[in-house]
């Protein structure tokens, strides 16, 4: 059996915690900022954990994350 490959996108935009669980910053913090209230764009700035739908498929695409 081959190695499996890693989908190098999706390993730069998640996380591992100690636990196993998907790290993933926020989207919409790129562009268009001056619209943005500061609190809306301070909360932007934290991780969140991926909701558990979509850390199932993640895991798929990045076996040895």
């Amino acid at each position: 059996m081959p190695k499996m490959k890693t989908s190098r996108a999706a390993a730069k935009r998640f996380k591992v915690t100690g636990t196993g669980k998907l790290v993933r910053n926020k989207a919409y913090k790129s562009h268009i900022l001056t619209k943005k209230s500061p609190k809306r764009k301070r909360n932007l700035r934290k991780d969140i954990v991926t909701d558990e739908t979509n850390a199932k498929v993640m895991k798929k695409i990045l076996p040895y994350l």
